[in-house]
């Protein structure tokens, strides 16, 4: 099955009316703020997301999303591939009141001034959020030693506690 460009709006309540489930991909090159936070490559996002409706009559955009992208080990500052994966659920709010009354378990998502939801930037922030906070190979492929110290640590120095003067006034 060939996969096939996602749009990059899409309205959720007529989706969400038809049921509408999209498989597709997103071109990397479109996603600045992701190229930003890794290194350059010109890889392709698989997206599968799914409209609904749920009991309480609420629009539902749920989904997941994968991508490869490189980044630079912190421990031995070569570049390596990490799999990023996503999965999201999320529900339209028109404004912040309406984003207060949705249930915990759905993320608010806001609508453009056409009422339409932005998908490639809904997936470009769950694989931004997907990104380790200190990025670095596992132990058995990384360069740098394990052990590794930088510069000499001084010897500690005998301190007096702070708390002693509290033991004198027994």
């Amino acid at each position: 099955m060939k996969k096939l460009k996602l749009p990059i709006t899409i309205d959720p309540y007529k989706s969400a009316q038809r049921r509408l489930e999209c498989e597709g991909i997103f071109e990397m090159s479109g996603m600045n703020r992701l190229l930003a936070a890794c290194e350059p490559c010109d890889g392709q996002v698989t997206v599968s997301v799914n409209f609904n409706v749920d009991e309480l009559g609420l629009v539902v955009i749920s989904g997941k999303g994968s991508a490869s992208v490189a980044l630079t080990c912190q421990r031995c500052t070569e570049v390596y591939e990490q799999e990023l994966e996503v999965a999201f659920t999320f529900s339209p709010a028109k404004n912040a009141e309406a984003a207060a009354e949705l249930p915990s378990y759905y993320d608010a998502i806001e609508l453009d001034e056409n009422g339409e939801v932005n998908l490639r930037e809904l997936v470009e922030d769950e694989l931004l959020l997907a990104i380790p906070l200190i990025p670095r190979h596992s132990l058995e492929d990384c360069q740098a030693p394990a052990d590794s110290v930088w510069g000499e640590l001084p010897e500690e120095l005998e301190k007096p506690n702070p708390f002693d003067v509290l033991k004198q006034l027994k």
